[in-house]
């Protein structure tokens, strides 16, 4: 049967306390959140008539800093889901060296089926029932699958209305003209072209020579598509949520992006050229670089098998089990792990927090200059812990982790 991904979570964490022969203790502490809060959002809809949606907000681990995580809208959000996300929010943010915590949200509800107006009373009646845990000092949430700039920006009204003043730090992802930071909407995808072309440069592989398969075509997947077309790389395959287009010769990513922006599936994209394939068809399709920029478990041991590529980027959170992992570098398949290629967000995310506490804010340029400096120092870390051990770099990764969590554990100490 197939590990749910609070499951996978917290094997990844005793395949890293093992390694490093982490007390016993500390294994059981961080294989547990520190609060989950399950909350019921009942709305008004436009018709007068009243559904019922749950919602929940879960903190990993705040003992590096505030949590901080996105929330997201989706049919198929769970605690189980959320309580994992949470964790690998843990880790990103101890990888990067950043002083926060991990932390995550959602609400199941598919955001396609509501009015604007809807999701305006979702939102804010969510935010009202999170309230007591969540704020600057607490945990920062942030933008995530099917949630925007807008949605923060009820989060930062509907908070700032209930404290009787304006608070911008409670939320990151916000529009510019109410405290957000320029650069912050394509950080994860710009993250994810850093990361890509270190490794490349460690391998001695041209990038631009390469062809690239991306499962994802939202605000991560279509960054990056369109960060390596401009390249010059061939992109031979985009999916959404009705399917995959695929072209040999390679897609005009530009033309793709549009259409996807303009709220349209890329099934419905006229051009003769184009072949629609499935999910399943796009995982194994040979190429050079394989980006899952979707959701988790998308590459289990059922299809790891079938994976034809060199490198794997992660650009969602979990798209790889630990089963698939073990295959994939038996195959000698690199993976750049989700906790260190996609934490571009985050990274600028506590950019945004930090220039609304000192309501003093920043040019791209020096964004795009920190970020890189950020995730490349983190990468160099990782890379070199998996040459010298002969790891995975997932396994190098967590490590570094999960060790910097245990020794503040150990340093605070256990209250009371």
């Amino acid at each position: 049967m197939a590990l749910t991904p609070f499951e996978i979570a917290k094997k990844q964490i005793d395949i890293a306390a093992e390694k490093i022969g982490l007390d016993l203790n500390l294994a059981k502490y961080l294989k547990r959140v520190e609060r989950a809060l399950i909350v019921t959002i009942p709305v008004r809809m436009d018709d007068g008539s009243i559904e019922i949606f749950e919602g929940y907000r879960v903190h990993h681990s705040t003992v590096r800093g505030p949590g901080k995580g996105g929330i997201r809208y989706s049919p198929e959000v769970n605690l189980d889901e959320v309580k994992a996300l949470a964790t690998w929010m843990t880790w990103k943010c101890s990888l990067l060296g950043l002083p926060l915590g991990g932390a995550k949200g959602g609400v199941c509800v598919d955001p396609r089926k509501l009015s604007k107006n809807e999701l305006e009373r979702l939102t804010r009646r969510y935010t009202s029932e999170i309230i007591n845990i969540i704020g600057p000092d607490i945990d920062i949430p942030a933008p995530d699958v099917n949630t925007n700039a807008q949605v923060m920006a009820w989060i930062m009204d509907t908070y700032s209305m209930n404290k009787g003043r304006s608070i911008p730090g409670v939320v990151t992802g916000k529009p510019i003209e109410i405290g957000g930071s320029v650069g912050r909407e394509p950080a994860t995808g710009m993250g994810l072209f850093f990361v890509l072309e270190a490794l490349c440069e460690k391998l001695s592989i041209d990038l631009k020579s390469q062809n690239i398969v991306i499962q994802g075509s939202g605000n991560v997947g279509g960054t990056i598509a369109g960060l390596l077309y401009n390249e010059g790389c061939k992109v031979m395959a985009i999916s959404d949520i009705s399917g995959a287009l695929y072209f040999s010769e390679g897609l005009e990513i530009n033309k793709l992006l549009e259409w996807t922006q303009q709220g349209k599936y890329l099934k419905d994209y006229k051009d003769k050229r184009y072949k629609l394939i499935t999910n399943e068809e796009l995982l194994a399709l040979e190429c050079d670089i394989l980006i899952p920029a979707a959701l988790e478990n998308q590459i289990t041991y059922k299809n790891a098998d079938n994976i034809k590529c060199k490198i794997i980027l992660e650009g969602a959170n979990g798209p790889v089990t630990p089963e698939a992992d073990r295959i994939l570098f038996e195959k000698g398949i690199r993976v750049l792990p989700d906790i260190l290629a996609n934490a571009g967000g985050v990274c600028v995310s506590y950019f945004e927090y930090v220039q609304d506490i000192r309501a003093y804010f920043w040019e791209l340029d020096r964004i795009n200059k920190e970020l890189k400096k950020i995730i490349l120092r983190a990468f160099e870390e990782v890379y070199m812990l998996s040459k010298e051990r002969k790891i995975s770099l997932r396994t190098a990764a967590y490590i570094i982790a999960v060790s910097r969590i245990a020794r503040a554990i150990e340093l605070r100490g256990i209250f009371p």
